[in-house]
């Protein structure tokens, strides 16, 4: 869960709310927080409040572009605190590979709607294809966790939620920000191994048990297919009842 401090917050709201957030991390209440940016009358006061708050797991850095920022502020907030790199402007895209590599930064998310905005662009998958890839290998290279895809502004629409799911998920990212509950379901659901993806993943390492290259349905089964047979049934967990080795078999 987090808790926005940012943009849905308005400028006369933001000392209440930041009292509020910091009173709930302090009494039991346990999640990340979503700061305004550096270089806002905000984020000072933001940072101060939040440093030390026992419920504090990790703290969203909206904007994120200056790597030295990101580790200034992961050694004030100590080691418990995860920093969420949020980028979502054309100089945080620019330079994603600085920031995956940052110290202290433990994963990035994805603002579509804000890089949108700032590129003069649209919302949609191929106008940011671009900059979801870049976030993507970024963090492979970097050894992160994959990324953390932007919000489906759409409440009310569960095509939409979806189909950008899906979106998501092909391109490599790991999770999808949600902006309302209703929307949880369908991402858990969109990122869960399909039944029949189980299914198949289970004919391929069952083929490939002899260690040879096999043939499943015109397809070889060769080592690169074999491991992602493997993933699949990794990312199915107990969900599926998915009984995937330890590691990958070998061919």
């Amino acid at each position: 869960m987090v808790c926005d401090l940012e943009d849905a917050v308005g400028v006369d709201a933001k000392a209440p709310a930041r009292g509020e957030v910091a009173r709930w991390l302090a009494g039991g209440g346990v999640g990340c927080v979503r700061i305004n940016a550096h270089g806002t009358p905000f984020h000072d006061a933001d940072v101060a409040a939040l440093a030390g708050a026992p419920g504090l797991v990790a703290v969203m850095v909206p904007k994120a572009e200056d790597p030295r920022r990101l580790t200034a502020l992961s050694e004030r907030l100590g080691p418990g605190t995860a920093v969420v790199g949020l980028v979502e402007t054309a100089l945080g895209v620019h330079r994603v590979h600085r920031l995956a590599a940052t110290p202290g930064v433990a994963r990035l998310a994805f603002g579509s709607v804000d890089l949108a905005l700032d590129l003069g662009a649209e919302d949609a998958a191929l106008p940011l294809l671009f900059a979801r890839s870049a976030l993507v290998l970024a963090c492979r290279v970097a050894g992160l966790p994959a990324p953390v895809d932007g919000v489906t502004r759409e409440l009310d629409d569960p095509s939409a939620i979806g189909s950008d799911t899906a979106a998501a998920v092909g391109v490599g990212f790991g999770g999808k920000l949600c902006v309302h509950p209703k929307q949880v379901s369908a991402v858990n659901a969109g990122f869960r191994p399909s039944d029949a993806d189980v299914r198949h993943a289970r004919e391929v390492l069952a083929a490939a048990a002899g260690g040879s290259a096999a043939r499943i349905g015109g397809q070889m089964i060769d080592r690169p297919v074999l491991e992602h047979a493997w993933r699949v049934l990794r990312r199915a967990g107990s969900d599926s009842g998915s009984d995937a080795p330890d590691s990958p078999p070998t061919i």
